[in-house]
């Protein structure tokens, strides 16, 4: 554990560091978010704080890689740098966005290239858990699979990137989440705790924290298409990766009992993390094809709009996205691994809460966003 809080600080200190000089640097060739009909910010704000997340990443393998216990594992060392070159890859893909906005097209071509990359690798689904126990696909299929599980991921945290410190804090809490999973799944099974989604999720989590300071609200600086497709990419490959490393029968399968839930986790967890990102992806998508307008065309009817709109304000809409995004998700973890009739009651009190304080005006309903 002490190396994964290592390799968190690194992380999180190498991108806090870095953002400031990817911000310089956007400024100077011109990549900055200009204001348009459908942002929330007022002032023009800089791009690129994909780079100094990318960064971080970075910064935390090179220091895994040499510890004794992370650095140890050939398998570890392999898929990470495998999911790593995806990530510079997608990252560059942004870049080019953030600087000359690319068609849509352009950009699924691009998100594709890195994806393949991974898949080629061999970072994808090697098998899914299910009730009835674990089934096994042809390789083709599981690789098209994966494939679109990490398209949906790029694109579904890319929707989500709309409030200053959004997508930074809810992929933040989806990774940690994730991490205890899987931490705690190999220290209970009696399996290797060096893993690839330990390692991955570990640092994707300090690189976000480390990104927060100069993103949350007023934010200075964007981490842009570069960082949400990025952040996207690396938390569905970390999750994808696990089943490339953990026995599938290391957990028993038993229908109706109590240890199907945990069984399923693997399955499941990813989802929940990525919960409200797809939800607001899939939102998006029907409301814009049934308008008869393209699905990749942007507007200002996402969840965190639709929150202020009912009056709250930008931090606190940003908040309670955070608090869904971890009642969800933890509450999946929690549920699934210590399932007792009082951590049912916590996370239902937990998730009443959320509803309360979602649903309740804080004060004078704001004045509705206009649609574009």
């Amino acid at each position: 554990m002490r190396e994964y809080l290592l390799v968190l600080f690194v992380a999180m200190a190498t991108t806090f560091l870095l953002t400031g000089v990817a911000r310089q640097i956007a400024m100077r060739y011109g990549a900055v978010a200009k204001v348009r009909a459908r942002d929330v910010h007022k002032v023009p704000i800089p791009y690129f704080g994909g780079l100094s997340i990318l960064g971080g990443l970075i910064a935390g393998y090179a220091v895994a890689s040499n510890l004794p216990f992370l650095g140890n594992s050939l398998q570890v060392a392999h898929d990470a740098r495998a999911i790593l070159v995806g990530g510079v890859v997608i990252c560059a893909v942004g870049v080019v966005d953030d600087l000359y906005e690319l068609d849509a097209i352009t950009k699924l071509a691009g998100e594709v290239l890195a994806v393949g990359v991974l898949v080629v690798q061999g970072i994808q689904l090697y098998w899914l858990p299910l009730p009835g126990g674990v089934i096994s696909p042809s390789p083709a299929q599981l690789a098209v699979l994966t494939a679109g599980i990490l398209l949906v991921s790029c694109n579904a945290v890319n929707f989500v990137d709309g409030l200053d410190g959004l997508a930074a804090g809810v992929t933040a809490i989806g990774a940690t989440a994730f991490f205890i999973y899987s931490y705690l799944l190999n220290v209970h099974e009696n399996l290797d705790r060096a893993t690839t989604s330990t390692l991955i999720t570990v640092a994707l989590a300090g690189a976000c924290l480390g990104f927060l300071p100069h993103n949350f609200f007023p934010a200075r600086v964007f981490m842009g298409d570069s960082g949400a497709l990025l952040i996207g990419l690396m938390l569905a490959a970390s999750t994808i990766s696990l089943t490339g490393q953990m026995d599938p029968n290391a957990v028993p399968y038993e229908v109706g009992g109590s240890s199907l839930l945990p069984a399923l986790l693997p399955l499941v967890l990813p989802i929940a993390i990525l919960a409200i990102p797809a939800l607001d992806l899939t939102l998006a998508y029907i409301r814009r094809t049934k308008a008869g307008r393209s699905p990749f065309a942007a507007d200002k009817q996402h969840l965190h709009h639709r929150l202020m709109q009912r009056g709250h304000s930008h931090r606190r809409a940003v908040l309670l996205m955070y608090l869904w995004t971890a009642l969800i998700a933890y509450g999946v973890v929690v549920l699934g691994l210590v399932l007792y009739w009082w951590t049912a009651l916590i996370v239902f009190a937990v998730a009443v809460t959320a509803v309360l304080l979602t649903t309740g005006l804080p004060g004078r309903r704001r004045k509705p966003l206009a649609k574009v």
